[in-house]
């Protein structure tokens, strides 16, 4: 298994001479442009246009994914303000599917939020975590992947309470606290790691190259996993998910869980050193990412809406995720940073299309919404590891990390309970059909981004593992890839025989457990309500975060100028 080239798959060989200017273009641009934009939103005309442009705006960051060559640095602002961009396998194959989920799921929601009046603000939100969440994948530097963090975390509260109603208030609030709890996990994390290098504000890989021999290891260790599982979402940090996933629009539950989340990922893989056996961490992430992949079902299958039931299955999913990196990290496995990434930018596409399905299940008609769960359907058995399916391949991947043994055999049977919840997330959506004709606008970029997530790890498959695709359609390998989403399916069929009576968990499940918390945490959450009044009127918050971010706006923009 190569895990580390990833070559770029268009041919560009015509360009060669101008290849680093532009694919340095390409980098700055893809993060610049959504935030100029996010800037220029704040004149009504541009606001105005903004709708038609949205599709657009991920495109540069698309094209840099595809062309930009493995490896290739760049420094866009010297010392003392540094400000480096890279990519590497992992971060192409995140960005790359990043953009795509962007601009399907844009043209969505200018369709579905076409009668909101506060379209606008949405838009603003929307720009600014679409460039932080472009942002992580590329920043090299320890100082800047902070604030394109903060950037892409801070915005995405926007997003989850875009609607104004108590419950969107609610989890707004205890999102923006744990937010503001990770990010000073990290800060001093981030100073501690710094603290051994030479320079003020070190390349990533430098800083993490030193980690294996600094005095600081045990409680940078500590401090990055917890800082980056609570973005990811694993138990018991995971409360703030499934609160934000079920009150977001649609289309901002698509990008909450496919590719918010995913910083916390790329933030373990940027992080973590890759070829160093770390025993003890690795095994205690994947225990963790195990339980949470068992856990996240669990909940999940009693929730009564398709919304809160994916927002549990992106627990489990990132439970997966955790559990191959540290399975990876225990044993010192190449490659298991690229197979990490690509397994999740896999979750990335299918649970942003079956945020989307929900949308368009709800606006249709029982009958069409039958549909619509037929091909919701296939994108859970996908998901699942269904052979035949891309999301096979990405199963086929992991195990080339995790292939035997205790945890092999759990993750082999999380895929049985995928399969269980990804058949209750089905029956939901067939559920929520009321009446009417969905428009075109929300159809149309639902079904392309079913098909770029059914069809594209076929693509990716062997760049990333260096066997070809055939290897996962060998009779043992679909019969391992069989079984448990036969068993998975043979649940579903007796539960929804005689099924049992359960009583649904309430969304953020521990946080109502733990009532007698509630003071602490009323008291923790304090100032997080009391500027959620500001924060709600839009002009307000963006220009509270267009000043977050006007630094790296600023340097982004000087730097594309010519010279």
């Amino acid at each position: 298994m190569t895990g580390e080239t990833l070559s770029p798959p268009l041919d560009l060989s015509a360009l060669e001479p101008a290849m680093p200017a532009l694919s340095e273009a390409l980098m700055v641009v893809a993060i610049a442009l959504p935030l100029v934009l996010a800037f220029a939103a704040l004149v009504p005309a541009v606001r105005r246009a903004l709708p038609h442009l949205l599709v657009f705006v991920p495109l540069p960051a698309l094209i840099a994914a595809l062309a930009v060559p493995r490896g290739l640095s760049m420094l866009v602002a010297p010392d003392p303000f540094r400000f480096t961009l890279a990519l590497d396998a992992p971060g192409a194959l995140l960005l790359g599917g990043a953009s795509l989920l962007w601009m399907t799921a844009g043209t969505y929601a200018m369709a579905y939020l076409r009668k909101d009046p506060a379209r606008p603000a949405f838009m603003v939100w929307w720009l600014l975590t679409m460039a932080g969440s472009f942002a992580v994948f590329l920043v090299a530097d320890v100082a800047s992947f902070y604030l394109a963090y903060a950037l892409v975390s801070f915005s995405a509260y926007g997003l989850a309470a875009h609607d104004d109603t108590p419950q969107a208030r609610r989890a707004g609030s205890l999102y923006l606290a744990l937010t503001v709890l990770g990010e000073a996990l990290l800060i001093a994390a981030f100073v501690m790691l710094a603290s051994g290098a030479t320079d003020a504000n070190p390349q990533i890989r430098d800083a993490v190259a030193l980690l294996p021999t600094s005095p600081w290891k045990t409680p940078v260790l500590v401090l990055i996993l917890l800082g980056f599982i609570l973005k990811m979402g694993l138990f018991p940090l995971h409360v703030w998910m499934p609160l934000a996933h079920s009150v977001a629009p649609v289309p901002g539950s698509a990008v909450l869980s496919g590719v918010v989340v995913k910083a916390g990922v790329i933030g373990l893989l940027r992080f973590l050193p890759e070829g160093v056996p770390l025993p003890g961490w690795g095994a205690m992430l994947c225990g963790a990412g195990l339980f949470t992949a068992y856990y996240g079902v669990a909940v999940g299958f009693t929730q009564t809406h398709p919304k809160r039931a994916l927002a549990y299955s992106t627990v489990s999913q990132m439970g997966v995720v955790a559990a191959v990196i540290g399975a990876g990290v225990m044993n010192g496995t190449a490659g298991t940073f690229t197979v990490a990434a690509l397994y999740a930018a896999n979750h990335m596409l299918l649970k942003g299309a079956m945020f989307l399905a929900v949308g368009v299940a709800m606006a249709s008609s029982p009958k069409r919404a039958w549909a619509v769960a037929a091909l919701a359907g296939m994108l859970g058995l996908s998901l699942a590891g269904l052979p035949l399916t891309g999301g096979a391949m990405a199963k086929y991947a992991i195990k080339l990390i995790v292939p035997d043994g205790v945890a092999g055999t759990l993750l082999t049977l999380s895929a049985a309970g995928s399969t269980l919840l990804m058949a209750r997330y089905a029956l939901l959506v067939a559920r929520s059909g009321t009446k009417g004709t969905p428009p075109l606008g929300v159809v149309v970029p639902a079904l392309a981004l079913a098909v770029l997530a059914l069809v594209l790890p076929f693509a990716l498959f062997e760049a990333v593992t260096g066997l070809p695709a055939s290897a996962a359609f060998t009779p043992s390998a679909l019969l391992k890839g069989l079984w448990p989403v036969a068993l998975g399916l043979g649940g579903a069929a007796l539960l929804a025989w005689r099924a049992p009576r359960m009583r649904e968990v309430p969304a953020g499940d521990i946080l109502n457990a733990l009532g007698f918390l509630g003071t602490v945490g009323r008291a923790i959450m304090g100032g997080a309500v009391a500027a959620d009044d500001v924060l709600r009127r839009w002009p307000v918050a963006a220009f509270a975060l267009l000043a977050i971010a006007a630094l790296l706006a600023a340097t982004l923009t000087f730097a594309a100028l010519p010279l």
